[in-house]
């Protein structure tokens, strides 16, 4: 079978819009040539994609099987030009990136890779700092771009949802809390935790949140990055309060327990802030693009809400 990435897009824009009339729209396409671009398309796929009813059109099973894959199929795309595209533009210069710790360990590098090894003629100034100071930070134009938790409300800062991320508390298999599937962090305080460098975002945070449950909090060693404070939990030393991101595959092998937190504040969206007046097509700008369409990043917007965070490969 053969599908045509046109179709894809429509579709995509059906799911969008809840509706024939309005997903044509947004393609710039008539209804009766969407009509018929989706009844091809229902064809390749051999199944019924949508139940049609006076209300919209809703998915069905298979509707829903295609939309997951055309979302990573897109975000691929995407990126490919991003990448393929900055080879044509010869662009050179430098960029200034500030990110939290969660994002920086469990999403940018991956992209920065790529976008690097790309680019020759460009370089990034990448540091890390606080969600709270890093909006301040871009409007100041202390730096280009930066990636946080949580929402700037700023008429200055252009902000996007960069991706949604959930802080677990990572145990070791025979802790005596790994049996339990989800915890109030005020209950873990009472265990021995593996943190992060005192100076890191990551640190500051998890600091703040047990002085506002009115615990101490137990600090057993402070380890450099999170790669040692994995291994740390690994061996057994104690409890790490850590991205679901940066835990998944050691989460995936069994070699330790995630367990979910109670609390509203463990689950997180990242967003991506740049200046509102920083050129359409500048640098940062591009840069922000390669960094929004990342298909692991764009994987947990899509994400519905309640669903398993990790998937069989």
């Amino acid at each position: 079978m053969s599908y045509e990435l046109k179709d894809l897009r429509l579709f995509k824009a059906i799911v969008q819009a809840g509706n024939l009339s309005a997903g044509a729209a947004a393609m710039h396409m008539t209804a009766p040539s969407a009509s018929y671009r989706l009844k091809n398309l229902e064809y390749t796929a051999g199944s019924p994609l949508f139940v049609r009813s006076a209300k919209g059109m809703t998915l069905t099973p298979a509707g829903e099987a295609l939309a997951r894959h055309a979302d990573v199929l897109l975000a691929n795309l995407q990126a490919m030009q991003q990448e393929v595209g900055a080879y044509a533009r010869n662009l050179k210069g430098r960029i200034r990136l500030l990110a939290n710790s969660s994002s920086l360990n469990g999403f940018i590098i991956p992209s920065l890779a790529r976008f690097l090894t790309a680019n020759s003629h460009i370089d990034v100034d990448l540091q890390e700092a606080d969600s709270e100071s890093i909006a301040g930070a871009i409007r100041r134009g202390d730096a280009d771009i930066g990636i946080f938790a949580g929402r700037a409300q700023d008429a200055e800062l252009h902000c996007e949802l960069y991706a949604i991320d959930r802080l677990v508390c990572a145990a070791p298999p025979d802790h005596p809390l790994a049996a339990r599937s989800r915890i109030a962090f005020a209950d873990a305080l009472s265990h021995g935790f593996v943190c992060m460098d005192r100076a890191s975002s990551n640190f500051h945070f998890l600091e703040t949140q047990a002085a506002k449950s009115g615990k101490a909090l137990n600090v057993r060693v402070h380890a450099h990055d999170f790669a040692s404070v994995l291994y740390l939990v690994r061996a057994g030393v104690g409890l790490a309060l850590v991205p679901t991101s940066v835990a998944e595959p050691d989460l995936r092998a069994g070699t330790m327990v995630g367990i979910s937190l109670l609390d509203a504040w463990a689950l997180r969206g990242l967003h991506l802030v740049t200046r509102q007046d920083a050129p359409a097509a500048g640098l940062a700008r591009q840069f922000a693009d390669v960094l929004l369409h990342d298909p692991l990043v764009t994987a947990t917007r899509t994400r519905e809400p309640g669903a398993a965070w990790m998937t069989a490969d």
